[in-house]
């Protein structure tokens, strides 16, 4: 028997028409872009037209179980791109009212309707709209998701713009669209003929996400987030999605000679329009006074409808186009997370000082290698902290706005001196000269964290999320933040998602890993650590890790073995008193583990900070000796009950 064609469910208001069943949007019959979260919203508030829909319910239907940051993010950036689209003013609305602190309402009149669908072969319809007199239509929503997604994609609508928009100024006032409140700085394409140019084409990129961070009241996605999209065939509504961004920044570097040309352009997200584009020639030398200016540019077109932003200023200062330049290497090589990598960066910020005794960022580049060397147990901390704190102090000497070496030396007072109160003064300092320096928020994250204050943590870790959406170590610094607070299932989910990004990222494997520990689950623990080892290779940490799941599993002869090959490697590799302290207490010889952390904060060894909170240490908390020795370091508060 044929079966009976099905009906697509129609809404309309004004000139717009949504299909209830795909999601798809059209003005005028015109296809508009809508990717998937704001479609479901959109969907839900129109189909409940006239209703408050609040907050948790949008929580439950569209986001299900999400973290509190991943939801609010997501909720208030899906709001943004559909009244991007609809043109619909948040403070005048037409369409979209908002409810402070319980949700939302669609208050435009709503005119349901149906239509065949074509072809013989189609399915029953998962929509059924009735409506009774008085009442207003309403739809089965937790069945909308059953259809494909997919169709949502849709006929570009703004072809119109085509190529003339990317190579000269757009001249639509960006008045006519929703406030731009953050942006995302695309890496700079590379057109210099020799690919070994890279590095400058990226230094740029990082310099420009730099000053345009300037602006108090605009968030910049950082550089650990763009960087993924170099070379990216993706959209820019696609790439907008991801990033939780209003609009996108792309561009080319071309360096030729001593002569650098810059071409960029600004993107609506919602609708990839090109609302701005400009070219800049500059010789190397002045390339500074250049990246200024692009930003400059940028903030003028993108505070053209915000409220008194605040544009960078265009720095006069000349720096050496040598120093610049291995200033430029020194990051590049950083940016690569490796001993070698960290190594080769402070060889060139070395050789940027040589050339420019007074060039403040190469010396804030210095810090920040020297402390991740010692994070990472690359380095005796002693000395690494100590250089990384001359480094910094010395940045702020010569530039007292210089963000990065403030947030530098905040966390050295953290680490190296264990000032909790000199830190989070120096941390808060950091943020107000550049709210949008992530870093700053997630290092200040650690030292509310470590200090027991996690609700505080949670939520300075939440804004470094939202700045550097897709960082790796930021997103596994929150699952440590649920660790430390002894929340091990939340702890798991987080460390979950940080893998799901990348699958063989070390930090969250042992992360994950030691969470199993503590929930007592030794053979998903030691899978993880045994992952890590393969991965990154036989250090410290990681047999460390291995050694405390065989001992906290029965297995005290497994857990010796490992602790024995460690300290035999002893005499070739800087090995941390604190991971064998870890083992130590494992094996429950308390009084090893507890010389072990004396011998640890004698070294300085950064992370005794997290003394106070650690859960491989709550054997310990009942001994004369380790409350000694944390009224020695000066933790602020034991941890919670």
């Amino acid at each position: 028997m044929a079966s009976q064609p099905s009906s697509v469910v129609l809404a309309r208001f004004e000139n717009f028409e949504l299909n209830l069943r795909s999601g798809e949007l059209r003005q005028n019959g015109t296809p508009l872009k809508l990717p998937p979260q704001p479609a479901k919203l959109l969907i839900l508030l129109v189909s409940r037209s006239g209703e408050i829909v609040t907050r948790h319910e949008l929580a439950e239907e569209i986001w299900g179980v999400e973290t509190f940051v991943d939801f609010e993010q997501g909720l208030n950036f899906a709001v943004r791109q559909i009244r991007t689209l609809l043109k619909d003013d948040p403070d005048h609305p037409r369409f979209l009212e908002t409810l402070p602190k319980r949700g939302y309402r669609f208050i435009a009149t709503v005119e349901h309707s149906s239509r065949p669908c074509e072809g013989e072969n189609e399915p029953p319809p998962l929509l059924v709209v009735s409506q009774t007199a008085g009442s207003e239509p309403k739809l089965p929503l937790r069945r909308l998701w059953l259809v494909p997604m997919a169709v949502l994609v849709g006929v570009c609508a703004v072809f119109a713009f085509g190529l003339a928009a990317r190579l000269w100024p757009f001249r639509q006032p960006i008045s006519s669209f929703s406030p731009i409140q953050s942006v995302a700085v695309l890496p700079l394409a590379n057109l210099s003929a020799d690919p070994s140019q890279e590095y400058f084409s990226d230094g740029l990129t990082d310099e420009l996400i730099t000053e345009l961070a300037k602006i108090g009241n605009l968030r910049v996605t950082s550089r650990t987030s763009v960087i993924g999209y170099k070379g990216t065939h993706k959209s820019i509504p696609e790439i907008a999605w991801e990033l939780h961004v209003d609009a996108v920044i792309e561009g080319t570097v071309q360096r030729v000679g001593e002569r650098v040309r810059i071409r960029a352009q600004l993107i609506l997200g919602a609708t990839d329009q090109h609302l701005w584009a400009a070219g800049y020639d500059r010789d190397l030398g002045d390339v500074l006074r250049m990246e200024s200016e692009v930003a400059r540019d940028i903030a003028q077109q993108v505070g053209g409808h915000r409220s008194q932003p605040k544009a960078p200023a265009v720095d006069g200062r000349q720096v050496s186009a040598k120093a610049h330049e291995e200033y430029l290497l020194g990051r590049y090589y950083w940016n690569k997370r490796s001993e070698a990598g960290l190594l080769r960066g402070i060889g060139h910020f070395k050789e940027a000082i040589r050339n420019d005794p007074n060039y403040a960022p190469a010396y804030a580049g210095m810090a920040d290698s020297y402390i991740m060397l010692a994070n990472w147990g690359f380095a005796p901390p002693s000395e690494a902290y100590a250089t990384a704190k001359a480094s910094a102090a010395r940045a702020l000497e010569l530039d007292p706005q210089l963000v990065e070496a403030q947030t530098s030396l905040a966390y050295t007072a953290l680490l190296y001196d264990r000032d909790w109160a000199g830190a989070e003064k120096g941390f808060r300092q950091a943020i107000a000269l550049n709210s949008n320096y992530a870093s700053a928020h997630h290092f200040y994250s650690i030292c509310l964290m470590t200090s027991g204050r996690q609700m505080e943590a949670l939520a300075e870790i939440g804004r470094a999320r939202e700045l550097d959406p897709l960082s790796l170590i930021i997103s596994s610094v929150q699952g440590w933040i649920y660790y430390e607070g002894r929340r091990y299932d939340l702890a798991v989910q987080q460390y979950g998602k940080t893998l799901e990004m990348e699958p063989d990222y070390v930090p969250a494997l042992l992360d994950l890993g030691t969470s199993y520990l503590r929930l007592g689950e030794y053979g998903k623990a030691i899978a993880q650590f045994e992952k890590a080892k393969t991965i990154s290779g036989e250090n410290g940490v990681v047999l460390s890790d291995l050694a405390q799941a065989h001992a906290l599993s029965g297995d005290k002869a497994g857990a010796l073995k490992i602790l024995h090959r460690i300290q035999a490697g002893s005499g070739t590799a800087f090995v941390s008193p604190w991971d064998l302290a870890l083992i130590h207490a494992a094996l429950g010889e308390k009084d090893q583990a507890i010389t072990q952390l004396q011998k640890a904060t004698e070294e300085h060894v950064g992370w005794v900070v997290r003394l106070g909170v650690d859960p491989a240490f709550d054997s310990l908390r009942d001994e004369p000796r380790f409350q000694q020795l944390a009224r020695q370091i000066g933790i602020p508060r034991q941890p919670p009950a």
